[in-house]
Protein backbone atom coordinates (compact mmCIF):
# COMPACT_ATOMS: atom_id res chain seq x y z
CA UNK A 1 0.00 0.00 0.00
CA UNK A 2 1.18 3.52 -0.72
CA UNK A 3 -1.32 6.35 -0.76
CA UNK A 4 -4.99 5.96 0.04
CA UNK A 5 -7.76 7.08 -2.28
CA UNK A 6 -10.89 8.05 -0.33
CA UNK A 7 -13.48 7.13 -2.97
CA UNK A 8 -15.07 3.69 -2.47
CA UNK A 9 -15.36 3.33 -6.25
CA UNK A 10 -11.69 4.02 -6.87
CA UNK A 11 -8.75 1.88 -5.88
CA UNK A 12 -5.83 2.39 -8.24
CA UNK A 13 -3.05 -0.15 -8.66
CA UNK A 14 -0.07 0.72 -10.85
CA UNK A 15 2.24 -1.85 -12.44
CA UNK A 16 5.60 -0.58 -13.72
CA UNK A 17 8.07 -2.65 -15.70
CA UNK A 18 11.61 -1.32 -15.92
CA UNK A 19 14.31 -2.68 -18.20
CA UNK A 20 17.40 -1.30 -19.90
CA UNK A 21 15.43 -1.51 -23.17
CA UNK A 22 12.23 0.30 -22.22
CA UNK A 23 9.44 1.03 -19.76
CA UNK A 24 5.80 0.13 -19.40
CA UNK A 25 3.17 1.59 -17.09
CA UNK A 26 -0.30 0.15 -16.54
CA UNK A 27 -2.86 1.20 -13.93
CA UNK A 28 -6.18 -0.38 -13.07
CA UNK A 29 -9.18 0.85 -11.13
CA UNK A 30 -9.73 -2.40 -9.24
CA UNK A 31 -13.38 -1.97 -8.14
CA UNK A 32 -14.35 -1.25 -11.76
CA UNK A 33 -11.78 -3.69 -13.23
CA UNK A 34 -10.88 -1.00 -15.77
CA UNK A 35 -7.49 -0.09 -17.20
CA UNK A 36 -7.20 3.67 -16.70
CA UNK A 37 -3.61 4.27 -17.79
CA UNK A 38 -1.33 2.41 -20.19
CA UNK A 39 1.96 3.63 -21.64
CA UNK A 40 4.87 1.81 -23.28
CA UNK A 41 8.25 3.36 -24.10
CA UNK A 42 10.89 1.54 -26.16
CA UNK A 43 14.45 2.83 -26.34
CA UNK A 44 16.42 2.82 -29.59
CA UNK A 45 19.41 1.38 -27.74
CA UNK A 46 20.19 -0.40 -24.50
CA UNK A 47 20.65 2.13 -21.69
CA UNK A 48 22.38 1.96 -18.32
CA UNK A 49 20.48 2.36 -15.00
CA UNK A 50 21.38 6.06 -14.72
CA UNK A 51 20.02 6.77 -18.20
CA UNK A 52 16.89 4.72 -17.46
CA UNK A 53 16.21 6.83 -14.37
CA UNK A 54 16.52 9.96 -16.51
CA UNK A 55 13.89 8.54 -18.86
CA UNK A 56 11.59 7.74 -15.93
CA UNK A 57 11.93 11.29 -14.63
CA UNK A 58 10.91 12.63 -18.05
CA UNK A 59 7.81 10.43 -18.05
CA UNK A 60 6.79 11.67 -14.61
CA UNK A 61 7.21 15.28 -15.72
CA UNK A 62 4.76 14.69 -18.60
CA UNK A 63 2.19 12.28 -17.15
CA UNK A 64 -0.05 13.86 -14.53
CA UNK A 65 -1.74 10.54 -13.71
CA UNK A 66 1.51 9.08 -12.38
CA UNK A 67 1.81 11.95 -9.92
CA UNK A 68 -1.71 11.48 -8.53
CA UNK A 69 -2.44 9.52 -5.31
CA UNK A 70 -2.31 5.75 -5.90
CA UNK A 71 -3.33 2.94 -3.58
CA UNK A 72 -0.90 0.23 -4.62
CA UNK A 73 2.26 0.08 -6.74
CA UNK A 74 4.30 -2.86 -7.98
CA UNK A 75 7.62 -2.42 -9.75
CA UNK A 76 9.02 -5.18 -11.98
CA UNK A 77 12.71 -5.33 -12.88
CA UNK A 78 13.44 -6.99 -16.21
CA UNK A 79 17.13 -7.86 -16.52
CA UNK A 80 19.42 -10.88 -16.82
CA UNK A 81 20.88 -10.35 -13.32
CA UNK A 82 18.97 -13.17 -11.63
CA UNK A 83 19.12 -16.85 -10.74
CA UNK A 84 16.33 -19.22 -9.71
CA UNK A 85 17.31 -21.42 -6.76
CA UNK A 86 15.41 -24.38 -5.27
CA UNK A 87 14.20 -23.26 -1.86
CA UNK A 88 15.81 -26.20 -0.05
CA UNK A 89 19.25 -25.08 -1.28
CA UNK A 90 18.79 -21.37 -0.59
CA UNK A 91 20.79 -19.74 2.21
CA UNK A 92 19.92 -16.06 2.59
CA UNK A 93 23.28 -15.05 4.05
CA UNK A 94 24.94 -16.40 0.90
CA UNK A 95 22.46 -14.92 -1.56
CA UNK A 96 25.10 -13.28 -3.77
CA UNK A 97 26.86 -16.64 -4.27
CA UNK A 98 24.00 -17.82 -6.47
CA UNK A 99 24.69 -14.98 -8.90
CA UNK A 100 28.47 -14.76 -9.06
CA UNK A 101 28.93 -17.54 -11.64
CA UNK A 102 26.84 -15.85 -14.34
CA UNK A 103 26.76 -12.20 -13.25
CA UNK A 104 29.45 -9.68 -12.42
CA UNK A 105 28.68 -8.51 -8.89
CA UNK A 106 30.09 -5.41 -7.24
CA UNK A 107 30.50 -5.07 -3.49
CA UNK A 108 28.02 -2.20 -3.55
CA UNK A 109 25.31 -4.21 -5.34
CA UNK A 110 22.11 -4.86 -3.42
CA UNK A 111 20.89 -8.45 -3.76
CA UNK A 112 17.14 -9.05 -3.45
CA UNK A 113 15.04 -12.20 -3.58
CA UNK A 114 11.51 -13.20 -4.48
CA UNK A 115 10.08 -16.27 -2.79
CA UNK A 116 7.88 -18.33 -5.12
CA UNK A 117 6.48 -20.28 -2.20
CA UNK A 118 3.96 -22.40 -4.08
CA UNK A 119 6.76 -23.74 -6.28
CA UNK A 120 9.48 -23.88 -3.57
CA UNK A 121 11.76 -21.56 -5.52
CA UNK A 122 13.69 -18.39 -4.71
CA UNK A 123 14.56 -15.88 -7.42
CA UNK A 124 17.79 -14.10 -6.43
CA UNK A 125 18.46 -10.91 -8.37
CA UNK A 126 20.05 -7.46 -8.46
CA UNK A 127 17.55 -4.59 -8.71
CA UNK A 128 18.45 -1.04 -9.70
CA UNK A 129 18.62 0.77 -6.36
CA UNK A 130 18.59 4.26 -7.90
CA UNK A 131 15.22 3.44 -9.46
CA UNK A 132 13.88 1.94 -6.23
CA UNK A 133 14.80 5.17 -4.45
CA UNK A 134 13.02 7.26 -7.09
CA UNK A 135 9.75 5.37 -6.69
CA UNK A 136 10.04 5.38 -2.91
CA UNK A 137 10.24 9.18 -3.06
CA UNK A 138 7.17 9.19 -5.30
CA UNK A 139 4.95 6.70 -3.47
CA UNK A 140 6.46 5.69 -0.16
CA UNK A 141 6.42 1.94 0.49
CA UNK A 142 5.69 -0.26 -2.50
CA UNK A 143 6.32 -3.81 -3.75
CA UNK A 144 9.04 -4.73 -6.21
CA UNK A 145 9.84 -8.06 -7.85
CA UNK A 146 11.83 -9.49 -10.69
CA UNK A 147 9.91 -9.82 -13.94
CA UNK A 148 10.80 -13.50 -14.33
CA UNK A 149 9.22 -14.27 -10.95
CA UNK A 150 5.84 -13.22 -12.35
CA UNK A 151 6.56 -14.94 -15.66
CA UNK A 152 7.46 -18.30 -14.09
CA UNK A 153 4.57 -18.24 -11.62
CA UNK A 154 2.00 -17.50 -14.32
CA UNK A 155 3.35 -20.03 -16.82
CA UNK A 156 3.44 -22.77 -14.17
CA UNK A 157 -0.13 -21.85 -13.29
CA UNK A 158 -1.13 -22.28 -16.94
CA UNK A 159 0.46 -25.75 -16.94
CA UNK A 160 -0.94 -26.86 -13.60
CA UNK A 161 -3.76 -28.93 -15.07
CA UNK A 162 -2.25 -30.00 -18.42
CA UNK A 163 0.98 -31.71 -17.38
CA UNK A 164 1.72 -33.22 -20.78
CA UNK A 165 4.74 -32.78 -23.06
CA UNK A 166 7.44 -30.13 -23.17
CA UNK A 167 6.76 -26.43 -23.71
CA UNK A 168 9.39 -23.81 -24.41
CA UNK A 169 8.15 -20.26 -23.77
CA UNK A 170 10.00 -17.33 -25.34
CA UNK A 171 9.21 -13.89 -23.89
CA UNK A 172 10.57 -11.46 -26.50
CA UNK A 173 11.87 -7.91 -26.19
CA UNK A 174 13.94 -5.86 -28.65
CA UNK A 175 17.43 -6.78 -27.41
CA UNK A 176 16.84 -10.31 -26.14
CA UNK A 177 14.39 -12.75 -24.62
CA UNK A 178 13.49 -14.75 -21.52
CA UNK A 179 13.31 -18.50 -21.98
CA UNK A 180 11.20 -20.77 -19.77
CA UNK A 181 11.05 -24.54 -20.31
CA UNK A 182 8.29 -26.55 -18.65
CA UNK A 183 8.16 -30.33 -18.95
CA UNK A 184 5.25 -32.41 -17.69
CA UNK A 185 4.10 -29.37 -15.71
CA UNK A 186 7.47 -28.88 -13.97
CA UNK A 187 9.97 -26.07 -14.44
CA UNK A 188 13.11 -27.33 -16.16
CA UNK A 189 14.96 -24.11 -17.02
CA UNK A 190 14.72 -20.34 -16.91
CA UNK A 191 17.30 -18.12 -18.56
CA UNK A 192 17.60 -14.79 -20.37
CA UNK A 193 19.64 -14.06 -23.46
CA UNK A 194 20.86 -10.82 -25.00
CA UNK A 195 20.79 -10.84 -28.81
CA UNK A 196 20.57 -8.35 -31.65
CA UNK A 197 20.30 -10.63 -34.67
CA UNK A 198 17.90 -13.39 -35.67
CA UNK A 199 20.90 -15.73 -35.99
CA UNK A 200 21.86 -15.20 -32.34
CA UNK A 201 18.23 -15.68 -31.37
CA UNK A 202 17.92 -19.10 -33.00
CA UNK A 203 21.41 -20.17 -31.92
CA UNK A 204 20.65 -19.77 -28.21
CA UNK A 205 17.27 -21.42 -28.67
CA UNK A 206 18.59 -24.49 -30.48
CA UNK A 207 21.64 -24.76 -28.22
CA UNK A 208 19.37 -24.84 -25.16
CA UNK A 209 17.20 -27.49 -26.79
CA UNK A 210 20.31 -29.57 -27.53
CA UNK A 211 21.59 -29.29 -23.95
CA UNK A 212 18.20 -30.42 -22.64
CA UNK A 213 18.06 -33.22 -25.25
CA UNK A 214 14.89 -31.82 -26.79
CA UNK A 215 13.90 -32.66 -30.35
CA UNK A 216 12.89 -29.49 -32.30
CA UNK A 217 10.17 -31.54 -33.99
CA UNK A 218 8.54 -32.62 -30.74
CA UNK A 219 8.41 -29.73 -28.23
CA UNK A 220 6.01 -26.76 -28.39
CA UNK A 221 7.58 -23.33 -28.87
CA UNK A 222 5.24 -20.66 -27.54
CA UNK A 223 5.88 -16.96 -28.12
CA UNK A 224 4.87 -13.99 -26.00
CA UNK A 225 6.05 -10.42 -25.66
CA UNK A 226 7.12 -8.20 -28.55
CA UNK A 227 6.71 -10.53 -31.57
CA UNK A 228 4.40 -11.36 -34.47
CA UNK A 229 4.32 -13.72 -37.46
CA UNK A 230 6.00 -10.97 -39.48
CA UNK A 231 8.96 -10.79 -37.06
CA UNK A 232 12.36 -12.05 -38.21
CA UNK A 233 12.64 -14.14 -35.04
CA UNK A 234 9.38 -15.92 -35.76
CA UNK A 235 10.34 -16.60 -39.36
CA UNK A 236 13.71 -18.13 -38.53
CA UNK A 237 12.21 -20.21 -35.70
CA UNK A 238 9.63 -21.51 -38.18
CA UNK A 239 12.50 -22.82 -40.31
CA UNK A 240 13.94 -25.03 -37.55
CA UNK A 241 11.14 -25.82 -35.11
CA UNK A 242 7.94 -27.66 -35.98
CA UNK A 243 5.35 -26.58 -33.42
CA UNK A 244 5.05 -22.79 -33.09
CA UNK A 245 2.25 -20.78 -31.52
CA UNK A 246 1.49 -17.61 -29.57
CA UNK A 247 0.46 -17.66 -25.94
CA UNK A 248 -3.31 -17.55 -25.62
CA UNK A 249 -4.46 -15.85 -22.46
CA UNK A 250 -7.04 -13.34 -21.33
CA UNK A 251 -6.27 -10.54 -18.89
CA UNK A 252 -9.94 -10.04 -18.04
CA UNK A 253 -9.78 -6.25 -17.82
CA UNK A 254 -12.01 -3.60 -19.34
CA UNK A 255 -10.17 -1.05 -21.45
CA UNK A 256 -11.38 2.50 -21.79
CA UNK A 257 -13.14 3.40 -25.04
CA UNK A 258 -10.71 4.18 -27.84
CA UNK A 259 -7.83 2.24 -26.28
CA UNK A 260 -5.76 -0.10 -28.40
CA UNK A 261 -6.13 -3.50 -26.78
CA UNK A 262 -2.86 -5.45 -26.40
CA UNK A 263 -2.72 -8.97 -27.82
CA UNK A 264 -3.10 -11.76 -25.29
CA UNK A 265 0.63 -12.46 -25.39
CA UNK A 266 1.91 -8.87 -25.25
CA UNK A 267 2.92 -7.11 -22.00
CA UNK A 268 2.12 -10.39 -20.23
CA UNK A 269 3.88 -9.79 -16.91
CA UNK A 270 2.83 -6.15 -16.67
CA UNK A 271 -0.84 -7.09 -16.82
CA UNK A 272 -0.56 -10.29 -14.80
CA UNK A 273 1.06 -8.40 -11.91
CA UNK A 274 -2.15 -6.39 -11.54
Amino acid sequence: MVKTNNSKNNFYKLSIQVSLNGLSFCAINKPLNTIVFFKVIDYRKRLNPIEVLQQIEKVYEKEEFLRTPLDEVILLFSNELYSLVPEKFFIEDNASDYLKFNTKILETDFVAQDHLEEHELVNVYIPFTNIINFFFDQYGEFEYRHDTSVLVEELLKLNKEKKVGTKMYVNNYPSGYDLVVIQEGKLILTNSFTCDTKEDFIYYLLFTAEQLELDPSSFDLIFLGDISKESERYKIAYTYIKNLSFLKTSFGFIFEAGSVLPKGYAHFTTFKSL
